[in-house]
């Protein structure tokens, strides 16, 4: 919700609702690895990029023009990928912030995205279900993923599954792999 003043800076405050369309989270990588990081994304994850938005002019040592924002579509879900500049680096752990408060605001968000802060916003993970683990871990280590853990069964610890594993992307990004599970919504407290 946000606030507005009264007329003339008076302490009448009238609450406004505010609503969102759509939760986009951005990945932020080293620059001018946006292109690979795509690749690997489709490859790895079978995304597919809708739109991508750069910037040609850069510096005469870097062949790549420095990608501002590409648009994937993954699993219904839509996530941004870009290269990360002094302008942007910035913005990285505001927009962390941001996305930690809205998710924590809107659990119907949570069934495809999983984000924890730890000191202010340096933790943050995408979680995918999928109903063959095995598979998808191997296709991302293929594709230059790292396992990060064998397939164990905890229920509830990613998405509300009972089957959850997690593989590292070349970027440093965790990937959550977790299988389906219609269980979740029982706690949620508003």
């Amino acid at each position: 919700m946000a606030q507005e003043e009264g007329q003339n800076g008076g302490a009448e405050k009238t609450v406004v609702e505010v609503s969102f369309k759509s939760l986009n989270p951005q990945l932020f990588v080293e620059a001018p690895k946006a292109t690979d990081a795509i690749q690997f994304y489709k490859a790895a994850f079978g995304a597919v990029e809708t739109c991508r938005s750069t910037q040609p002019k850069r510096k005469a040592d870097q062949e790549l023009p420095h990608i501002v924002s590409a648009v994937l579509q993954l699993a219904g879900s839509t996530f941004i990928v870009a290269d990360l500049s002094d302008d942007s680096a910035s913005y990285v752990p505001l927009l962390l912030s941001l996305l930690t408060f809205m998710l924590l605001k809107s659990a119907s968000v949570l069934s495809d995205l999983t984000v924890w802060t730890k000191g202010g916003g340096a933790g943050f993970a995408m979680c995918l279900e999928t109903e063959d683990l095995k598979a998808a871990v191997a296709k991302a280590v293929a594709a230059g993923a790292v396992s990060e853990s064998e397939i164990v069964e905890v229920e509830g610890a990613c998405c509300c599954a009972e089957r959850v594993t997690k593989v590292k992307d070349p970027y440093g990004f965790v990937w959550q792999l977790c299988s389906p599970s219609n269980k979740c919504g029982a706690n949620v407290e508003a």
